[in-house]
């Protein structure tokens, strides 16, 4: 493996070099990766000496720019790490965006929200544009748009064969339609371009409330939900940090004129005073702030599901027992653009609400969600969003049966050596 560095001019570390095992961690501290080389590429070219490297050598590559979404399927492989692609490029003219596959949301955001636009970005800042428009892209403002992969129009690839191309809806259909949701086991993304939308206002924040008031917040979260306008969007929280009491917390944000989202939030006053509420007018540049998920790795351990309701039983079972020692159990509103017909791989969103359950690994986490899953087993639907998967998990688990035909189909035609590796492969 040592001639790998005669090949590319970015920096190799392998087993025995000072950095290696910390160059081979993924952001989530809890999964071991154990690869056999990682490359911290410089740019494209870099990319594709790896990718012929790899095919000619019978390797496999894994692409991780900032290591989100990391399964441990990556024994042996050479981890590529493609966090120097890093340029941004928005036109506010035409209201679109160039990035590379290191770009993070929080640097598309920094710079779109200047001109009163946005990516559809989810929850963390640090997640990188590209890992996660590869798995759908669950976003704050899917209701009002869609899948983020639904606002891709190009993407700028190394194939199998370590040829550079730019993949779009007329170039390459196949494998167009393949990149936009169906993960990263059909070529290395290095670039991509996305339509960005009109946010001249958003209105966000948390209101947080002790864990009593659970039921009067599920109840209000519910009769919001009922009935709200694509522009707002709705997350309920149940959380119990270690060393603290329970809480629970409703998320916000809303695409528009922030009286309106104040008032179509009304209903929240009821529930009587919070221990604190920070929703106000805000920059998109800010929207990581409202859920502050930790911007460094960490270890966890998680589960996300799709509910198809949320009834009297169904917060009767999220209730019935402290979530301990699970830190969150999150309920994500879905509904809107989401349930609307989508040419990616994961289709129509139309459950209703997803489940996101979290804690640190330890004692009684798995089981803690294993027990809860199985209570509101009557109410989930059977399948996920493809960034919800999670170790030990594969597309199979997203993907419907016809769509994970078509993308086998087009991993065996574009990849017939597996020179790439995902985190969750279609191949079986």
């Amino acid at each position: 493996m040592k001639d790998l560095r005669s090949v590319v001019r970015g920096r190799v570390l392998l087993p025995g070099d000072e950095e290696f095992t910390d160059g081979a961690k993924p952001w989530n501290l809890a999964v071991a990766q154990p690869v056999t080389a990682v490359v911290n590429a410089v740019d494209a070219a870099d990319i594709a000496a790896v990718v012929r490297y790899a095919r000619d050598n019978g390797l496999a590559v894994a692409a991780q720019p900032s290591g989100h979404g990391a399964s441990g399927n990556a024994d042996g492989v050479i981890l590529l790490r493609t966090g120097r692609l890093d340029s941004v490029h928005v036109d506010p003219g035409t209201r679109t965006a160039r990035v590379g596959a290191g770009v993070s949301w929080g640097d598309v955001q920094s710079i779109a929200g200047r001109f009163g636009l946005a990516g559809l970005s989810g929850s963390s800042p640090a997640v990188t544009v590209a890992g996660y428009t590869l798995g759908g892209g669950l976003s704050w403002f899917g209701r009002r748009y869609g899948w983020a992969a639904d606002s891709v129009t190009a993407f700028d690839i190394v194939d199998a064969d370590g040829n550079p191309a730019r993949v779009t809806a007329s170039s390459d259909p196949a494998l167009f339609w393949a990149l936009r949701g169906g993960g990263g086991d059909f070529a290395i993304v290095t670039a991509l371009e996305f339509t960005l939308h009109p946010a001249p206002s958003l209105y966000g924040g948390r209101v947080l409330w002790p864990a009593d008031r659970a039921p009067d917040v599920l109840d209000v979260f519910r009769s919001i939900t009922a009935d709200a306008p694509d522009a707002l969007t709705v997350w309920v929280d149940l959380l119990h940090f270690p060393g603290a009491d329970p809480l629970v917390a409703l998320d916000v944000t809303y695409l528009g004129d922030p009286a309106d989202g104040h008032a179509l939030l009304r209903s929240l006053d009821a529930i009587g005073a919070p221990i604190s509420d920070t929703r106000a007018p805000m920059p998109i540049a800010e929207l990581g702030s409202i859920t502050a998920e930790p911007t460094d790795p960490g270890a966890g351990i998680a589960r996300g599901e799709l509910l198809t309701e949320l009834t009297d039983v169904t917060v009767k079972a999220l209730l019935a027992a402290p979530i301990a020692p699970l830190l969150s159990v999150q309920i994500r509103h879905l509904g809107g653009a989401f349930a609307q017909p989508s040419d990616s791989p994961h289709g129509p969103l139309t459950e209703p609400y997803a489940i996101y359950l979290f804690g640190l690994p330890g004692d009684g986490v798995p089981a803690r969600q294993n027990d809860l899953i199985t209570d509101l087993t009557p109410h989930i639907s059977g399948r996920k969003p493809f960034t919800y998967l999670a170790p030990g998990e594969n597309a199979a688990a997203a993907i419907t049966p016809d769509a994970l035909t078509r993308l086998r189909t087009i991993k065996r035609e574009r990849d017939p050596q597996g020179v790439f590796r995902s985190n969750f492969p279609v191949l079986d």
